[in-house]
Parts: structure tokens; C-alpha cells; sequence
């Protein structure tokens, strides 16, 4: 049973993730008003919430939420299926353990969108019900660039950009797991499995031909 520990870094990553946006949740104040400078202006602690996926996106109410938190149930099932079926085969351990990684960020975000509706009460008011409804939790915010790019950029010179990400601990699990895995993929895809070769004796003499003399 070696897939267990794969699923022990996954458990991890849920256990730092949850208990951080707890942290979060009872110590700090939503937006601007609690936001916490850990490294100049461009590293900081904001509490906020996320109601759809990655960047904000959502899909359509009043039935989207719960297509995407089924979908995300479907996902982290399958990676499970996945990390438990290749931990028997020769599958290099560290893409095994990328594989806990995005699953443990995966579950960690899913646990928001089923029950913090309900736990911390942040559903949207236009939810139909709680269950299901839960709003992410995010709280690493990256102020990395706010302003126009140079006029002499192809295609994108002169218009503004915003780059602030705001994530959390399973965000960060998720993108560090697929990050090694492309930067892996010559090690993590090699064939452990070569062909074998067929080896054909060497002979250091040819076989003599048989002679025949007439009497």
C-alpha cells in the first residue's frame, strides 16, 4: 500500500490549508481594513473571498456553483483513482508525490465550496442554500505590477495591467504540483521499461564446410 503516503502529503497540504483560512477567518478583518504587510507593499496577507474558480470566474447562478463544486468532487476522485493505480506501476515517485500535492489543494478547496457556506456562513445571498454555495477563502496577496504596459509592445503596448493575485495555501500546493511536473516531464515520462534485446551469440569461427573427395 506505498500510494498511502502520496495520500499523507495530500492530507497535509488539507490540514495546513483549512487550518490557515481559519486562522484567516477568526483573526483577520475582510479587505483593505485587515490587511497584513509581510514583505513591503508587494507581499501582504488580505482576507477575501472567492466565489468561483481560479482569477474570480464563475459560472452562471443558480445552478453553477454546484456544477463547479460537483465537477471539482468528480476531479479530485479521479486524481485519487490515478495516484493509487500508477503508485503499482513504475511511475517516478516524484510525480506521484506532485499528484498528492494537487489533490491535497484540490480537496482543500472543495471542503470551502461544500461547507463554508454553512460553517462560516458565506454563502452569496442570492444562494439558493448554503450547502454547497461556501465561498474560497484566500488570503496571499501578490501586488506585483499595477500600471501601463510600454507603447512598444506587439499587440498588448499601451493598455493597463493589473497583476495582484490573491490565492491560498491550496492554490499554491496545486501550482507548485503542475510547475514540477512541466519542468520534470524528461524525468517524470521517461520509460523505465526498455525493450529487451534479443543477444545473438557470437560465433569466432564459420561453421566448416564438409568436403567431399571422389575416389
Amino acid at each position: 500500500m506505498k500510494y498511502w503516503k502520496y495520500y499523507l502529503l495530500a492530507l497535509l497540504v488539507i490540514l495546513i490549508d483549512q487550518v490557515s483560512k481559519w486562522a484567516v477567518h477568526a483573526y483577520m478583518e475582510p479587505g483593505m481594513a485587515g490587511e497584513n504587510p509581510l514583505l513591503g507593499d508587494w507581499f501582504k496577507l488580505h482576507y477575501t473571498l472567492n466565489p468561483g474558480m481560479a482569477f474570480g470566474v464563475e459560472l452562471p447562478a443558480p445552478y453553477g456553483k454546484i456544477i463547479l463544486t460537483t465537477f471539482r468532487l468528480v476531479a479530485v476522485t479521479f486524481i485519487a483513482y490515478l495516484i493509487r493505480k500508477h503508485s503499482f506501476r513504475h511511475t517516478h515517485p516524484g510525480l506521484l508525490a506532485c499528484g498528492g500535492l494537487i489533490l491535497g489543494g484540490a480537496i482543500g478547496n472543495l471542503i470551502d465550496s461544500m461547507f463554508y457556506g454553512v460553517i462560516y456562513n458565506n454563502a452569496p445571498f442570492e444562494a439558493p442554500t448554503p450547502w454547497l454555495h461556501g465561498q474560497v477563502i484566500d488570503m496571499i496577496y501578490l501586488d506585483l505590477y499595477e500600471g501601463f504596459l510600454p507603447m512598444s509592445w506587439p499587440l498588448i503596448g499601451g493598455s493597463h495591467l493589473s497583476l495582484w493575485p490573491i490565492f491560498n495555501i491550496a492554490d499554491s500546493a496545486i501550482f507548485i504540483g503542475v510547475a514540477l511536473i512541466l519542468l520534470n516531464q524528461s524525468k517524470f515520462f521517461q520509460h523505465e521499461d526498455s525493450p529487451t534485446k534479443t543477444v545473438v551469440p557470437h560465433r569466432d569461427t564459420e561453421p566448416t564446410s564438409t568436403e567431399h573427395v571422389q575416389l
